[in-house]
């Protein structure tokens, strides 16, 4: 969603630097709370439609986008009214005049990047660890049928997900307070990939749950605190063009990860070696993030120490 970018953007202007780490993580726990009330609510009327007045299980999925637009409509009402930010300059040039200037601008933030590496790098290291996770999101359900498991197995796995990804979020928040939030995502990625591990020896039920509830420990945790690392590294002014970049990356995450499973199903004619090939994303992305110079940032810093790691190349 393109409305990702600017609620991300938002971030350097409803909190400090040392408070990025819990105000994202609780985003993000709020977020799974709101979400994964709506899909249980959702799953439990076509489980059980008659009780709320349809009459087949297929007229609950249109109700269901219905739901989700209104959801989207009533939770957007305080964005707007509470939440203040730099008013735009306004301006009447034509649709074209704008266009041009945005590309340039997109290029002149693309050279800003190369220029500060510290963010190049962690924008690499991002887009290939979020794409492991992306991928692991995407792809468990097709992992987990083509291992017999049942489509309710994976709908009560999903809601296990994000019952544990509320308070685990927020909780994600002080961890990275505590003990850096390079370290905190690096401790995220370590569990992924031993998660990944596991799922490539799983064979009974209660593992497939187990792998649920571990994942749900850490993915909000790895998305939010990504999310605050990045916040301290921008220019605070820009925050809207880099998290542009942040959010293009993003979405180009789950490509890589399905080739490699792809291919190396194809080289194997095996979806549990296929599912390893995970490993690397995580493995790389860990590397490169703790390649780059910055010391871990956490609620300890001050506002002049984060202005002079930001730009530390």
């Amino acid at each position: 969603m393109a409305a990702n970018i600017f609620y991300d953007a938002l971030l350097v202007s409803v909190a400090q630097p040392r408070e990025y780490d819990r105000v994202s993580s609780l985003g993000y726990g709020l977020g799974y709370l709101g979400g994964g009330g709506l899909f249980a609510f959702c799953v439990a009327m076509t489980i059980w439609p008659h009780t709320f007045g349809f009459q087949h299980a297929a007229d609950v999925v249109r109700w269901s986008f219905l739901l989700a637009a209104i959801w989207w409509s009533l939770f957007t009402l305080p964005l707007l009214f509470r939440v203040t930010e730099v008013r735009a300059t306004s301006t009447s040039d034509g649709i074209l005049h704008v266009a041009q200037a945005g590309w340039r601008q997109f290029v002149q933030t693309f050279k800003e990047i190369r220029r500060l590496r510290v963010i190049g790098g962690f924008l690499l290291a991002y887009w290939l660890y979020i794409d492991g996770v992306n991928t692991v999101m995407r792809m468990a359900v097709n992992y987990a049928m083509s291992l017999g498991f049942s489509s309710q197995q994976l709908v009560a796995a999903l809601l296990l997900t994000q019952l544990i990804g509320v308070p685990a979020a927020i909780g994600f928040g002080y961890l990275g307070e505590r003990i850096g939030t390079r370290t905190a995502i690096m401790l995220g990625i370590a569990v992924y990939a031993a998660a990944t591990i596991w799922a490539s020896l799983m064979h009974s039920t209660w593992e497939f749950y187990a792998i649920a509830a571990v994942i749900g420990l850490v993915q909000g945790g790895v998305q939010s605190l990504s999310r605050a690392l990045y916040a301290r590294l921008i220019p605070k002014d820009k925050s809207g063009e880099f998290f542009g970049f942040y959010n293009m990356l993003g979405k180009f995450a789950a490509v890589i990860g399905p080739m490699l499973i792809g291919l190396t199903a194809v080289m194997f004619h095996d979806q549990r070696v296929s599912i390893l090939s995970i490993l690397i994303l995580f493995i790389l992305g860990g590397w490169i993030l703790l390649r780059q110079p910055l010391h871990d940032v956490g609620a300890n810093w001050s506002d002049r120490e984060v202005r002079k790691h930001r730009f530390d190349a």
